[in-house]
């Protein structure tokens, strides 16, 4: 038999789109947007004209200029991509070289390290830690910094965590590879960004702070648009944009033009949707301090800048390993899940809970669920 080589190593996180379950709350999305809301917003006519073509392998004009508006950039630094995921790819792609590395933020999106180490990259965790508030210890990452390093990878909002970088931490990163790999790129995941819960404000964009910053994101978080498949990656460096242009255009080509056209009116009607989307995770997340409070002997968490999703431990005390496996098991009998820690790279103590997805009723019930597991 051929061999066949293991690129992209397993991880049980795949089971969010493979195994359904009644009370998810292991997802980390908000609720999803339905075509009827959006046709009600005047999508219908919009689609109508849409010509079945390919599209510009750098993304339809209006939309970019949409996506660069949001994030203080021109139209022709933004790249629009299948999903953040591409973005992440390309990047990871072009930038990959013999003996290069890459430092990135460990807690992290599995899927977010995988592409790095399946293009051969040479992959050194930055540890976050629960204990530390999953913040930024700058030191640490100067240890792991070489003249190799090509690209340092963090997300802010981070996922799972929801735990956003401060001005003063991007600051440091941005002193440290002036110093030890002025030539290296950061990119910065910003997928749940305008995530913001209530009446709070959404942090401006890193992007435009430093050319070495590449931005990305995607509809699938914030905008409860996953099904659309479309992101975008933000470069004001010409020379690397022209690269991860042609790598689109020799792998998808162009995004899909009905995408687009959805993307599009998302956009054009954000304020209205995102104003909907804060309260319902405003409204989620208190349902979630409330249940971490009522359960304080037993449980811990680190409370989210932003995002529909937050990380929270079973205290040491009172879980051994045995337990911890045991209130997995109660969770799935109750057909409810979290996500486990080793998703991520965490301990396994810790869990995501995702506080958005869910009407607020059936959120009321998966925490119910979860108190019975606990107990």
């Amino acid at each position: 038999m051929p061999h066949v080589p293991s690129r992209f190593p397993y991880n049980d996180i795949i089971s969010l789109t493979s195994q359904p379950v009644r009370y998810d709350l292991a997802e980390s999305i908000g609720p999803d947007l339905g075509l009827d809301e959006l046709l009600a917003d005047g999508l219908g006519d919009a689609l109508t004209d849409v010509v079945l073509s390919y599209g510009p392998t750098e993304g339809h004009l209006e939309l970019r200029e949409l996506i660069a508006a949001r994030h203080g950039v021109g139209a022709d630094d933004v790249i629009t991509t299948v999903g953040a995921m591409q973005a992440l790819f390309l990047t990871a792609f072009v930038l990959s070289a013999p003996g290069a590395e890459v430092v990135i933020g460990r807690p992290a999106f599995p899927n977010a390290r995988n592409v790095l180490a399946s293009v051969g990259l040479r992959v050194l965790d930055l540890p976050l830690h629960f204990d530390d508030g999953y913040r930024l210890d700058v030191g640490r990452l100067r240890s792991l910094l070489t003249a190799r390093t090509r690209l340092v990878s963090l997300a802010s909002p981070q996922n799972p965590s929801g735990v956003a970088l401060s001005d003063a931490e991007l600051r440091e990163v941005l002193a440290a590879m002036d110093e030890i790999c002025p030539d290296a790129f950061l990119l910065v995941d910003e997928t749940y960004r305008d995530a913001v819960h209530g009446e709070a404000e959404p942090r401006p964009s890193v992007v435009a702070l430093d050319r070495r910053i590449i931005s990305c994101a995607s509809f699938s978080k914030c905008h409860g648009a996953p099904g659309i498949r479309t992101g975008w990656v933000i470069t004001r460096d010409e020379a690397l944009r022209a690269q991860l242009v042609l790598g689109k255009f020799n792998t998808t080509i162009s995004n899909s033009v009905v995408d687009e056209a959805i993307a599009r009116s998302i956009l054009r009607n954000l304020d209205g949707i995102m104003g909907e989307r804060r309260r319902h995770l405003a409204e989620g997340l208190a349902r979630t301090a409330g249940f971490v409070a009522a359960h304080a002997r037993l449980l811990e968490w680190i409370r989210p800048d932003a995002g529909a999703l937050c990380c929270i431990r079973l205290r040491r005390e009172m879980f051994e390993d045995a337990a911890v496996a045991r209130f997995h098991r109660e969770l799935a009998d109750r057909e409810t899940r979290v996500g486990p820690g080793s998703w991520f790279g965490d301990e396994a103590r810790v869990f995501r809970l995702g506080f958005g997805v869910l009407a607020l009723p059936e959120l009321d019930e998966a925490l119910r669920r979860v108190s019975q597991a606990l107990k």
